[in-house]
């Protein structure tokens, strides 16, 4: 889905086209399962609450399953996915920060067993290689509470992108 629908919309599309578009935020089926089954939401900010509220319950495991359908920073996107426009700060990012992110994603998931994610809307590269780099230092236990929270950035901007306010 790509236009903004109004709560009623949204509240009225059939249940398998609103959960097709909720795995476009999360590509998780208890939550989805668990956001869908929520409807009628009352009204946007319900919606974002408890999507925001679910992916932060996410179990470790279900986090990293959740990244699968991430694409790692500084790597191509297919165009017309949700992360396609996501990532802007890195599209214009010169060779030379494209290798270190690179090397910084080969790093991190030589580390922690998963892609490193940023709610990277808004960010530049150099940002985010910052930031990566920063996050090498975490404790496993740590990071995944820190990935869990850019989940949950990225999962109520792509909401907030969706419906209309």
């Amino acid at each position: 889905m790509r236009r903004p629908l109004t709560m009623t919309q949204l509240n009225q599309l059939p249940e398998d086209d609103w959960r097709a578009t909720l795995g476009e935020v999360v590509g998780l089926t208890e939550w989805i399962d668990t956001v869908a089954a929520a409807r009628p939401y009352a009204d946007r900010a319900t919606l974002l609450s408890l999507a925001e509220r679910e992916v932060l319950a996410l179990r470790p495991e279900q986090v990293r399953a959740a990244l699968a359908d991430h694409p790692r920073i500084g790597a191509a996107t297919a165009p017309g996915s949700p992360a396609a426009g996501e990532q802007s700060g890195v599209d214009s990012a010169d060779a030379a920060l494209l290798e270190r992110l690179r090397a910084g994603n080969r790093a991190y998931e030589a580390r922690f067993g998963l892609i490193y994610l940023v709610c990277a809307a808004g960010r530049t590269g150099p940002e985010m290689l910052a930031d990566l780099t920063a996050r090498l230092d975490n404790e496993r236990d740590a990071e995944i509470l820190v990935t869990r929270r850019e989940l949950a950035a990225i999962a109520r901007k792509r909401l907030e992108r969706m419906v209309i306010p």
